[in-house]
């Protein structure tokens, strides 16, 4: 199978890697390979026929190569970036593989109608594909507006927005708030638009439980206290087709953690450690975008822009820390906001899926730790096939540590779910077709 060479390879074509695959490119050869079949990532996801985003159109203009439709399984140190399709040699390598959305179980999730909301959003703006008409958007973070923001703007009934925190806490960080006016006037016009379209936004609300048979037709809505626990007496049903479920994301770090990067644990999650440079424990391996931490489009671009020059072996202009710098406080103010509390594991029954892959239920998962002794996840996970399905532990490796945390009184490790050599599903002919080494 033949080789593409190149100074500079970068993984994930959404905003942080495009701009560090447009930002190397000016001093090497560049690849970006990428998943989807256009480059952009989910902020720029569109329709095939629609124009692609001027920094893709960028990329073009300075001769990156676009590897598009290939899933990377494993990087070697040296570098070769191991796909199903072709392999990439480089000299450095830049991990910009995004995020996915952060899924909370609760009774029901599991029903046929039940969605993330990045799905919801995705099939929106990829297909022009409304997945239901009468749609509850719920979780938690900023992210729930613009999804029910094009929900209700194509057609769709929003019966509702129900975050289960309080924006109020912005209060606490007024200073970094009004220093990012940009960000006050989006949330303004997603307001608006709902407001608009007479679509209710409720603050310290949730979903405790979605109902139907062969799909969803209904929720059960409650108020909740500051830690996520329902308030007796304020539950509600409302009659819908669809929910969109979301409290934030995690970083996909599993190429980085495969190659021996190290990680640190921000807001509950485990992002790839990295310097001024972007740079990561690893020699010759950057990071940037939502791996580094949850951040935004903004902050993704500069990191993008300040990963590829370092790639490269270029200075890094003093503008771009400050503006990362800034990006990243208004980050720390979000994850201040908008975390994920503990209460929602109360709300669990017994029957209650936390693994929707191989369907491993809650009691399953506490029988293994009171009964088997498992201490942690990965021992939780060997026993009871948790996290080994087809997502990989990517939508229920989360919530599977903390019902473990919560059990066994540890803090909880994310990567406990997720740690295993190869970082994607990958079929027998594309191994038997690759180039590994010593193979």
């Amino acid at each position: 199978m033949p080789v593409v060479r190149c100074d500079v390879v970068v993984i994930g074509g959404g905003p942080a890697g495009l701009a560090a695959a447009s930002a190397a490119a000016a001093h090497g050869s560049v690849a970006v390979v990428d998943l989807a079949a256009r480059p952009g990532g989910q902020f720029y996801r569109r329709p095939a026929d629609v124009p692609p985003t001027p920094l893709a159109a960028r990329c073009a203009a300075r001769g990156v190569t676009m590897l598009t439709g290939r899933r990377v399984f494993l990087v070697e140190s040296g570098f070769t970036v191991h796909t199903d399709g072709e392999p990439v040699t480089a000299d450095a390598v830049v991990i910009a593989t995004g995020a996915h959305d952060r899924p909370v179980p609760f009774p029901g999730w599991d029903l046929p109608g039940v969605l993330t909301a990045g799905g919801a959003q995705a099939l929106l703006k990829g297909s022009r594909v409304l997945p239901g008409r009468r749609i509850v958007v719920a979780g938690t973070g900023p992210f729930l507006l613009p999804v029910a923001t094009g929900l209700a703007s194509a057609g769709a009934r929003v019966a509702g927005v129900f975050e289960a925190n309080s924006p109020a806490r912005f209060a606490r960080h007024a200073g970094v708030v009004w220093r990012h006016p940009d960000k006050l006037a989006e949330a303004a016009r997603h307001l608006a638009v709902l407001a608009r379209h007479r679509v209710p936004v409720r603050n310290r609300h949730t979903v405790l439980a979605a109902h139907g048979t062969d799909g969803v037709t209904a929720v059960t809505v409650a108020k909740v206290d500051r830690d996520w626990r329902p308030v007796k007496g304020t539950e509600w049903r409302i009659d819908c087709d669809t929910v969109a479920v979301g409290c934030g994301f995690v970083p996909q770090i599993d190429l980085g953690t495969a190659l021996g990067c190290a990680t640190d644990l921000v807001a509950g999650t485990a992002v790839l450690r990295v310097d001024g440079r972007q740079a990561t424990t690893v020699p010759g391996v950057f990071a940037a975008g939502e791996v580094t931490g949850i951040g935004g489009v903004r902050l993704s671009l500069v990191e993008g822009m300040i990963a590829g020059r370092a790639a490269s072996g270029v200075d890094v202009p003093v503008r771009l820390e400050r503006q990362r710098a800034g990006h990243r406080a208004f980050a720390a103010a979000l994850a201040d906001v908008y975390p994920v509390r503990k209460g929602w594991l109360g709300n669990l029954t017994g029957d209650t899926l936390l693994c929707r892959c191989e369907e491993v239920d809650h009691h399953t998962v506490r029988a293994a730790v009171t009964e088997l002794g498992a201490r942690d996840a990965r021992a939780v996970k060997l026993l009871t096939r948790a996290g080994m399905g087809w997502c990989q532990g990517r939508m229920c490796g989360d919530a599977v540590a903390c019902a473990v945390a919560d059990l066994t009184g540890r803090a909880p490790d994310p990567t406990d779910m997720t740690r295993r050599m190869l970082a994607q599903p990958v079929r027998l002919g594309d191994l038997a077709n690759d180039t590994l080494e010593d193979r």
